[in-house]
């Protein structure tokens, strides 16, 4: 049985992240760990958003993506999904960006 994400000290999650969750079978651990230990992190398609991603599956490719938004002092997953295949890489964040975030975790 699948649980709903819960809300907790650094992480707010939307309906539509649950929604997606549910659809790609990605657990709340999981994106919990991409956001920790991304492999590649790029700026969101909305404004203001991050989106983080780590390589799933080694015989049929596939990527996890998380796209959050830092609203101090909580992280805002918006939305979760999996990309069949590679995907090309876009612009990538600046440093100091992440340093911001890495201090929030």
């Amino acid at each position: 049985m699948w649980k709903t994400p819960k809300e907790d000290t650094r992480y707010s999650w939307t309906t539509h992240s649950f929604g997606k969750m549910r659809e790609y079978g990605i657990s709340e651990s999981r994106i919990k760990r991409i956001i920790r230990f991304p492999k590649r992190t790029e700026e969101g398609i909305v404004p203001d958003t991050v989106a983080v991603m780590q390589p799933a599956g080694t015989k049929r490719y596939q990527e996890i993506w998380v796209m959050y938004a830092v609203r101090k002092p909580k992280l805002r997953i918006i939305t979760a999904w999996r990309y069949p295949g590679k995907s090309p890489e876009r612009d990538p964040i600046p440093a100091e960006i992440i340093e911001e975030v890495r201090r929030l975790l």
